[in-house]
This record gives structure tokens, sequence and C-alpha cells, in this order.
């Protein structure tokens, strides 16, 4: 396969056999670098979705941003102490 007929196979939500995985990694990887997403196939039927790794600090996980503020979770490990201390545990 040239490298024309691969870059003009994978284009935006391309799908991919577990084969051209296999076979063409950099292509797929190129896709992806790209901003495409790949959808990976297996005897037909979706397995995986290859995507864009986003790097960027406004995509990390909300629920951290719910805790920023939380006093009590500053020292985590003694946080996490006082939550899986029994209820009944003199102390």
């Amino acid at each position: 396969m040239k490298r024309d007929e691969l870059h003009s196979r994978f284009t935006p939500h391309a799908q991919a056999t577990a084969k051209d995985l296999r076979l063409n990694v950099k292509a797929l990887l190129a896709a992806v670098t790209r901003d495409e997403e790949v959808i990976i196939t297996y005897r037909g039927k979706p397995r995986a979705k290859s995507i864009p790794f986003a790097d960027e600090p406004g995509d990390e996980d909300e629920l951290l941003g719910i805790w920023a503020d939380h006093a009590p979770s500053e020292d985590v490990n003694a946080y996490v102490r006082i939550l899986r201390k029994g209820r009944y545990d003199a102390d």
C-alpha cells in the first residue's frame, strides 16, 4: 500500500481493521496526529477508538476541580485514613 493511499484511507472517523493496526501503525498514528478519530474493527465489529491525546491543562478530569477548595483533603493521606476509619473505632 502506497503512502498516498494510507493518507487518503484514514480520514475523520475512519475505520481500520486489526490487521491495518498491526501493519500500518505509522499511518494510523499520523491520522490521529491530524486530529482524526480511527475506529479499530475486529471481524467487522468496532472494538476500539483511537483519538488524539489532549495535552492541554483544560482537559483534566472535571472532578478534580470540585476538590480544589476542599480544606479537609489538603493532606490526602490523613483524609483517606479518616474516611477508612470504622464508624465506632475509638481514637
